[in-house]
């Protein structure tokens, strides 16, 4: 997702109203100091792909958000969207909210390099050595 986003969890369970829900994927972002919560359909946005987020969205809010949080952020990706049908799905609802599809998201440009890899995999080697001869001197 990029800096400063905090994995919370994925199929983190919320419950409301008695009833178990669970929203896709839970992030805090550190820098923006609020929970973003990630909806992820695998087909074309609906209307009331729009109604479930905001819900997810406003529970988040009220059960989990601190005092000192910013408000909640809802982001939904989905395969394919209709740009009427989402401005016309988000209208009147004031909750910060967004769709997205898997198109528009980057992923590749995020990660890191074969050769970040593999730097970071001798990087990592040499602080094992040094920890186990500093266990062995013990």
């Amino acid at each position: 997702m990029g800096n400063g986003f905090a994995f919370l969890g994925k199929q983190r369970e919320i419950i409301v109203g008695g009833r178990s829900r669970k929203i896709d994927l839970l992030f805090y972002h550190i820098r923006l100091r609020c929970y973003v919560v990630c909806e992820l359909k695998a087909k074309p946005f609906e209307p009331e792909y729009a109604g479930k987020l905001n819900f997810y969205v406003n529970a988040v809010d009220e059960l989990v958000k601190q005092s000192d949080d910013n408000p909640t952020i809802g982001l939904l990706i989905c395969s394919d969207m209709n740009k009427a049908d989402v401005q016309w799905s988000f209208k009147g609802i004031s909750t910060p909210m967004g769709v997205a599809t898997y198109n528009n998201i980057r992923i590749k440009d995020m990660l890191p390099t074969q050769e970040q890899l593999k730097e970071r995999m001798e990087l990592l080697k040499k602080e094992l050595k040094h920890t186990k001869r500093l266990m062995n001197k013990k």
